[in-house]
């Protein structure tokens, strides 16, 4: 686990970490790495640079970038990751619900308002066990859980990432080969690549031919010559092994 802090005064940035310091001894269960910041600005670009952490602890009124534009980055890189924000002043507490921040704190910071606020940090991150899928996209980086995606395909120089619900995400035009793309998915036990263009969970396999495969949805995908006889082995396993 890991937090991050941001707050532009030093003292109350020394402050919030003598605070974790201590819920750190009183919850040694709890372990985290943290992080701090006084620049906005910085930790603004860690964000935009995809590199996230579990729990942030956002002073709301900073100078150059606010507690608000960096939840809404937040945002849009990690829908997971818990917003406290903090601060002297309570005018801006809707804005705070507008990024789904969990607690809205007035300084000078109160150790059990705190201690509350991080109590319930942990049992919300506690519940993100599913791994995510995450996709580049025009309206950002997006994810969602491998189990709810059907399959992967090669549309164009893009990925389309088809999800059981009937989403299609469309990805930015990739550089790489469309294996390098999608090779954490491959590595799934449940993802096979049956095709040059097309990565299916087995989840949502209906029926299985020698030339195709019909997936929930009703969609027929064809399955390469060269691939035909692993494609059958690894369906033949994984049937095998759903229903042992």
């Amino acid at each position: 686990m890991k937090i991050t802090i941001c707050d532009d005064s030093i003292k109350d940035l020394l402050k919030i970490d003598k605070l974790l310091a201590k819920y750190k001894t009183l919850y040694p269960d709890r372990d985290f790495e943290l992080e701090k910041f006084s620049d906005p600005s910085r930790l603004y670009r860690k964000i935009s640079d995809g590199n996230l952490t579990d729990i942030y602890i956002l002073d709301m009124l900073m100078p150059g970038r606010t507690g608000i534009d960096l939840g809404r980055q937040i945002r849009m890189y990690g829908y997971e990751s818990v917003i406290i924000y903090i601060t002297s002043s309570d005018d801006h507490a809707l804005d705070a619900y507008g990024v789904h921040a969990v607690r809205y704190l007035l300084k000078p910071i109160d150790e059990n308002s705190l201690f509350e606020a991080l109590d319930y940090a942990f049992s919300y991150t506690k519940t993100k066990t599913e791994p995510l899928y995450l996709i580049k996209t025009k309206e950002g980086i997006l994810h969602r859980p491998y189990s709810k995606i059907e399959y992967i395909e090669n549309a164009g120089r893009k990925q389309a990432v088809h999800l059981a619900d009937g989403e299609v995400l469309k990805s930015l035009f990739i550089r790489k080969s469309f294996e390098e793309e999608i090779q954490q998915a491959a590595e799934k036990k449940n993802f096979l690549q049956i095709h040059k263009s097309f990565l299916i969970n087995l989840d949502y396999v209906k029926q299985l031919t020698p030339d195709n495969v019909l997936m929930e949805s009703g969609i027929w995908l064809p399955v390469s010559k060269a691939r035909a006889a692993n494609v059958k082995r690894e369906y033949l396993i994984y049937i095998s092994d759903k229903y042992r």
